[in-house]
């Protein structure tokens, strides 16, 4: 099938270099905004499904990929959440979707509940639900840290297999290849802020219709964590990928799709 990606691209919002890759082009906007350890370009398979759909714009989150990143920059939840409503108001997006993954999911939300952002729907993939006085995030710091420092020194996929075993060896290279770009101050204050920060506050706050992905076969939303979100939002709608682990789209990248629906008004 003919690729959808358009190109990659800088814009200057919230006082910094935001990059993006683009695809598709026609159709509602749909931003996506990865995890922890993701650059954009780790999600361009994703991208290229939505592409067919959707004008997707995949983003390098401050301090990942080709986005900027330096010793004074603030990477907070906050300061990304003004990022991503920043980017959204930079490019003229209207009438958009928001999708998150991991911590992507945290800065929808933030960026929904206190920093302006207007999306007409909004998607949580699997946020960790851990925060102050919650059970701890159950993945482990030297797990980002040990393999960012592999790839920085300089290693192949081999290298990466034992962190993702159940990985392809397309996935696992072009991990190998971007995770050198995700500085190391980010993702530690990222991670830390997985304990500190209280995402259950905002979940109130919403305002646009709002879908909750979880990954079935991980710890990360547990029954209870999905009981407790109903209760702060009950217009949010949920739904699970039963047997795929925390990365959804590499375990089980159909599903993934179809758990969509038809939220975002025209299926994946």
């Amino acid at each position: 099938m003919t690729s959808t990606y358009r190109y990659g691209a800088n814009v200057r919002a919230n006082g910094i270099r935001q990059h993006y890759l683009r695809y598709g082009g026609k159709g509602r906007p749909v931003i996506i905004v990865p995890g922890i350890t993701s650059p954009a370009v780790t999600w361009g398979f994703v991208g290229e499904r939505f592409g067919r759909n959707f004008d997707t714009y995949v983003l390098d989150v401050r301090g990942r990929g080709l986005s900027e990143a330096s010793d004074t920059l603030d990477y907070g939840l906050d300061a990304m959440a003004a990022d991503v409503a920043a980017f959204a108001e930079a490019l003229g997006l209207r009438d958009y979707a928001l999708v998150g993954h991991s911590m992507g999911a945290r800065i929808g939300l933030r960026a929904v509940s206190r920093h302006g952002a207007t999306p007409a729907r909004l998607v949580m993939v699997d946020p960790p639900v851990s925060g102050p006085d919650r059970r701890p995030y159950p993945a482990q710091l030297p797990w980002y840290v040990d393999s960012i420092r592999l790839m920085t020194k300089g290693a192949d996929l081999e290298a990466m297999r034992p962190f993702c075993p159940t990985w392809t060896d397309e996935q696992l290279r072009l991990r190998a290849e971007w995770l050198h770009t995700c500085d190391e101050r980010a993702i530690v204050t990222a991670f830390e802020a997985f304990q500190t920060d209280d995402i259950h506050a905002d979940f109130p706050r919403l305002t646009c219709p709002s879908l909750l992905m979880i990954a079935g076969g991980a710890t990360v939303i547990l029954p209870e964590d999905e009981a407790e979100i109903r209760d702060l939002q009950p217009a949010i709608r949920t739904v699970r990928v039963a047997g795929a682990g925390h990365m959804i789209p590499w375990d089980d990248e159909e599903g993934f799709y179809r758990a969509f629906g038809d939220f975002l008004g025209t299926p994946v």
